[in-house]
């Protein structure tokens, strides 16, 4: 290994030690990542001014996507640079930012699908009071048992599981959620006064 480092010129030895670092952090990243013990990413500056923020809340520059720039393009230089002449050394570093660019993409990209999928399955319940439903399953009384609820909730059609404090809701009626606890919503029957009134203005709005 030292005669193998010793080998390379002054341009691989910058090379590696870039790739080594950084495979280094990469991986320790990896590992927290996996066991949830570090979740989030810090800001280049520690300012927290360098951030860029997107839509699904994931940010352009961390220190993942840093890492991984690094090290995937440390290796594909150190590689490039031992395979070509000495005069087209300077090749190695395009191929070096190209391939950390696709690296730092491809981590990217990475983040911001596992942050849609987090935002997809967690249902802020809390957000639904207040809302009405229609349902599913029907309810048993005072709180006898769970029936179901289905609602459009955060942009998809979801399925709850919901108890009540009044008498039987069956199924088809619609109900209004008033709380929810431990993922079960409590609602209460909407008075068919007030069924049919919504109706009529739907009526009268087509």
């Amino acid at each position: 290994m030292v005669e193998w480092y010793n080998g390379l010129s002054t341009f691989e030895q910058i090379y590696f030690w870039i790739a080594l670092v950084a495979s280094v952090f990469l991986i320790v990243q990896i590992i927290l990542l996996c066991f949830s013990s570090f979740g989030g990413d810090v800001d280049l500056d520690g300012d927290g001014e360098i951030d860029v923020s997107v839509d699904s809340g994931v940010s352009l520059f961390t220190t993942k996507s840093l890492t991984a720039f690094l090290s995937i393009g440390g290796w594909a230089g150190l590689l490039t640079c031992s395979a070509v002449e000495p005069d087209l050394k300077w090749l190695s570093i395009i191929v070096a930012l190209v391939a950390g660019g696709a690296a730092w993409a491809g981590v990217y990209f990475a983040l911001r699908g596992i942050a849609k999928m987090q935002c997809n399955g967690a249902l802020q319940t809390e957000k639904l009071v207040g809302q009405r439903a229609t349902v599913y399953v029907s309810i048993p009384q005072k709180r006898s048992g769970r029936g179901k609820i289905t609602l459009e909730a955060q942009g998809k059609f979801t399925e709850l599981d919901a108890v009540t404090d009044g008498d039987r809701i069956a199924v088809d009626e619609v109900v209004e959620i008033i709380a929810t606890q431990n993922e079960c919503t409590v609602v209460k029957k909407v008075e068919l006064s007030v069924q049919t009134e919504e109706k009529n203005e739907e009526t009268q709005n087509k």
